[in-house]
């Protein structure tokens, strides 16, 4: 256990000094870095914003009720049930028929049902029906169906948000479900939560139609960006869904924020057959439901490129170019909870953990020194080396550090000592029955890895858990201590037992104690 070939020795400490250079990179100005790498500081550490998001699924479940109204019509006219009453509320469809039975099986047929497909994994059908009376059925959503458009729109919701918040620049952004409906966003850093607030509260729903000379059947007025009422067609002649990108621009006449968009081939089409057809109108964009822009078509548009333009500042063209190049949100999402913590708090966080962690430090470098001489001081120097790797590998990492963070490599600082403690305690066992001091070396590591091992992997395998299941700070702590684990190894049997060799060979004469 105490030999150790050139080659080896070479790999130990070299493979030490490339993994602890990374860790000085945290301590380098940013502009000055030649590797752009550095521990992220967490919500609780840096300040910035947490958000509870939560869906609002009734309009979604009010849209995908009326999609059926179709599909459910053309049903009992292909199969000649006779129909009647038939209304559209909110979250049901309401209408009598003449012959229930026969609807029965076909509403709930398995194979083909475009108008009520089965879900396997619930086991049940997406729609489901009441008798109100003899003729009389009432149609809604099943409980599962239900939960299917919910996660649907929650996962979507996330994927949306993922892309918006990234847009922004923010470093390590925690989001992550919670239960049924919500979201949890967590912004390290942010310094303009307001603006967050509103680009995450945007659905985003872009379409294309056209401006009516009058109020006509099959249009509705809209305020327009400057105040004035105009009567709207209801006719979408394009959505947000056909746009490939978004991006700011200046319009070079006159210095005006714009924002620059691109089309799909199929959005190219649409939009150059609505601008060749409709010459000299004006078309409305509309978002969410307000007209931002309504310009003249003065000529036909077949490039598949476009220009939104309105009273924007950059910031405002910014945003709306993120919001349409990020995709439109299935459904609004309603601010639950909102929390902000300061920069302030998180630098007593950091003062705190830092100074609980200098503390125990020095406290175990001074038992070590006591206990065990000139092996403490290997102890400690193995320590020091186990910290830079730990800081080392989250750096290259570029991992978020967390108040539970902190505590995993405090964790971490004792989990090393214990490992060394071990190995000294049994080397003591074995000096005392051995005649060479070589062997009694050699045994005590041989004999003391096993144990060493077991309570480290133990301890690697919750961690382990810890991060598959955990989230958050959970996480943090999770990650931090997994590394100092795999840290504490090395330094343990590599580079201590390394340094242990070269005092033990070169005092093998001379009476070592420990």
């Amino acid at each position: 256990m105490l030999n150790f070939s050139k080659i080896n020795v070479l790999i130990i400490y070299l493979l030490f000094i490339l993994i602890a250079i990374f860790s000085l990179l945290n301590f380098q100005p940013e502009k000055d870095q030649f590797i752009k790498k550095k521990i992220n500081l967490g919500l609780d550490l840096q300040g910035g914003s947490y958000l509870l998001l939560e869906i609002n699924s009734d309009n979604l479940v009010k849209e995908k009720i009326q999609s059926k109204v179709i599909p459910i019509k053309k049903l009992l006219k292909d199969n000649q049930i006779n129909y009647n009453n038939f209304k559209i509320n909110d979250n049901n469809l309401s209408l009598s028929i003449d012959n229930i039975d026969k609807f029965d099986l076909l509403f709930k047929a398995r194979r083909d049902n475009l108008v009520n497909p089965y879900i396997d994994n619930y086991r049940s059908y997406e729609l489901d029906y009441k008798k109100i009376s003899n003729t009389q059925i009432e149609i809604s959503f099943s409980k599962f169906g239900l939960l299917t458009i919910n996660n649907s729109a929650l996962k979507q919701s996330i994927e949306i948000v993922r892309r918006r918040i990234d847009d922004i620049g923010t470093k390590e952004p925690t989001i992550l479900q919670r239960g049924e409906k919500r979201i949890l966003v967590e912004l390290p850093g942010l310094k303009d939560p307001e603006r967050i607030k509103a680009l995450l509260g945007k659905t985003a729903q872009l379409n294309f139609r056209l401006v009516s000379d009058n109020n006509e059947f099959g249009t509705e007025e809209l305020i327009s960006e400057n105040g004035e009422k105009l009567n709207i067609s209801k006719r979408i002649i394009m959505s947000g869904e056909n746009l490939i990108d978004s991006q700011p621009s200046i319009q070079n006449q006159n210095n005006e924020p714009t924002v620059s968009f691109t089309l799909d081939r199929l959005g190219a089409q649409k939009f150059g057959r609505a601008t060749t057809d409709n010459v000299g109108k004006r078309l409305a964009i509309v978002l969410d439901g307000e007209i931002i822009s309504a310009p003249n078509i003065n000529e036909p548009i077949t490039s598949g490129n476009g220009m939104i333009s309105g009273n924007f500042s950059f910031q405002e063209a910014t945003d709306l170019a993120l919001l349409l190049r990020s995709g439109a949100l299935p459904t609004p999402l309603i601010v639950v909870e909102e929390r902000t913590v300061g920069p302030d708090l998180g630098e007593d966080s950091i003062k705190s953990g830092i100074t609980s962690l200098i503390v125990g430090f020095i406290l175990v470098i001074l038992f070590m020194l006591y206990k065990y001489k000139i092996f403490g001081l290997i102890a400690n120097t193995a320590l020091i080396a186990n910290l830079l790797m730990l800081m080392g590998v989250l750096t290259i990492l570029e991992a978020t550090l967390t108040l539970p963070g902190i505590a995993g490599i405090i964790l971490t600082v004792g989990m090393a000592v214990d490992a060394n403690v071990l190995i000294f305690e049994r080397i003591r066992e074995e000096l005392k029955t051995e005649k060479s001091i070589i062997h009694a070396f050699d045994s005590g590591y041989s004999r003391a890895k096993i144990t060493v091992l077991d309570a480290n992997i133990t301890t690697l395998i919750a961690a382990v858990i810890l991060f598959a299941f955990g989230s958050g700070p959970v996480k943090g702590f999770a990650i931090t201590l997994g590394i100092g684990i795999i840290t504490t190894l090395f330094t343990a049997y590599f580079l201590a037992r390394h340094l242990t060799s070269l005092v033990v060979l070169n005092n093998k004469n001379k009476e070592i104690k420990i």
